[in-house]
């Protein structure tokens, strides 16, 4: 009897719709769970590409460290951003749990969660003045909020949960040559969180670190290149699921890595005399050594491209990004140790909620320099194409969605006279 109602938690817990899944349907745009700068005031429009020269300096901060050192005197980000997934989920059988009553009946419907919005806000320093050639930076980033709902479906028993996660990161650039950069950051993860679909809970807290090493390099006056890695960042939510079977209360922990990253970017200016910014990122996802996801989840590539034209002061962003399909094809049924009492098809539920599955996005923004004497607006927008997916034979999703977002930089000491792109910056 105890071995099934753990099941029945684990189960909860498994329906990481109620945790990871909400990140992926609060930002539908994400890869896996994850954002990666794609709704950063001005690296969003161009896809999110950012690693080898960023755009804006919550990028820096929250991306690869090293090419903070692009950023000169003192500088301050204020952002924000919008987006609204469209999730629809359609379950055709009852998951039984080893009594009667399925756990789940069947069900087609549309969450009702709203979209969510989000804070991106930073501030860079360099310490060039005591002869060090150096940038420090600060940030508060939106790394997840938003809450996916089938509660006025009675069959999805209770299926909700809502997510917040804010991330602290303070990174350092330093230049070693002319050409080259290298930077680190530690980042701490606040996050508070509210689930599953099973039992009660409330509102529970953690925190975890992550760390991330990255250089840059000025490959000609015109490229650069750049690379990252970053560890997983663990969490632990203490008895955050509670359920009540055959008269006992089962308490237990959730656990949830984020995964390693591992990311790749080179940047270009050789076009239009300089006028012209060309971008690409390739990320690498190591999901199959998280916990919780390396069941759930594959490890995954990602593709963006990004381009800007600079016309005066005006600079137009377009982006693409293709994301693999994180989905595993042949998820196994132990989950958190736990095998699953409702077995494959248990599984493929939790991969319904938290099923990232389309694999492009387009993306477009429009940068002023100076839109009032050392100040800089951005903003930008997007879009996630319409995907569904079935997940083994009861379980079909459908996912889309749209993101709006937009900053403004205000540029002090010698950072107002501009933000000098990597050649110059290091030729200083």
């Amino acid at each position: 009897m105890r071995r099934i109602g753990i099941g029945l938690l684990t189960l909860g817990c498994c329906a990481v719709g109620s945790f990871v899944g909400l990140e992926s349907q609060s930002y539908a745009q994400s890869f896996g769970t994850e954002l990666h700068n794609t709704l950063m005031p001005a690296s969003g429009g161009m896809g999110g590409v950012s690693i080898a020269r960023p755009q804006d300096l919550t990028s820096a901060i929250n991306g690869n460290p090293a090419s903070l050192t692009q950023y000169r005197g003192t500088q301050f980000l204020f952002g924000g951003a919008w987006a609204d997934p469209n999730i629809h989920l359609t379950q055709t059988s009852g998951i039984p749990v080893g009594s009667p009553d399925p756990l789940l009946g069947s069900f087609s419907a549309k969450s009702t969660a709203p979209g969510s919005p989000m804070a991106n806000i930073g501030v860079t320093q360099d310490i060039d003045e005591l002869g060090l050639p150096v940038t420090i930076g600060v940030a508060f980033v939106s790394a997840a909020g938003g809450a996916v709902d089938f509660r006025q479906v009675p069959a999805s028993r209770g299926t909700n949960s809502a997510l917040s996660v804010f991330s602290l990161p303070v990174s350092v650039g330093a230049d070693l040559t002319d050409r080259w950069s290298i930077g680190t950051s530690v980042a701490l993860g606040i996050a508070l969180y509210n689930g599953p679909f099973l039992g009660t809970s409330s509102m529970t807290p953690d925190y975890a670190l992550r760390g991330t090493l990255g250089t840059n390099y000025l490959l000609t006056e015109k490229t650069t290149v750049g690379a990252y890695y970053q560890t997983q960042q663990s969490y632990t939510f203490d008895n955050a699921f509670i359920v009540d079977y055959g008269g006992t209360r089962l308490v237990s922990d959730v656990a949830m890595d984020l995964p390693q990253n591992i990311g790749f970017g080179v940047a270009n200016t050789s076009l239009m005399d300089g006028n012209l910014l060309l971008g690409v990122d390739v990320l690498y996802k190591l999901w199959d050594q998280a916990s919780m996801y390396d069941v759930l989840y594959d490890n995954q590539w990602v593709v963006q491209l990004g381009s800007q034209l600079t016309r005066g002061k005006v600079k137009w962003r377009t982006g693409y990004v293709w994301a693999e399909n994180p989905i595993d094809n042949n998820p196994a049924i132990n989950i958190g140790g736990v095998v699953q009492p409702g077995g494959v098809p248990a599984v493929r539920y939790t991969q319904g909620l938290l099923a990232v599955t389309s694999q492009h996005r387009l993306t477009g923004g429009v940068g002023i320099v100076d839109l009032l004497p050392g100040i800089d607006a951005d903003v930008m927008g997007g879009g996630m194409f319409h995907s569904s997916q079935q997940l083994g034979d009861y379980t079909n999703t459908s996912i889309s969605s749209y993101w709006l977002g937009f900053g403004l930089t205000w540029r002090f000491n010698r950072g107002s006279c501009e933000k000098l792109p990597a050649p110059e910056r290091w030729s200083n």
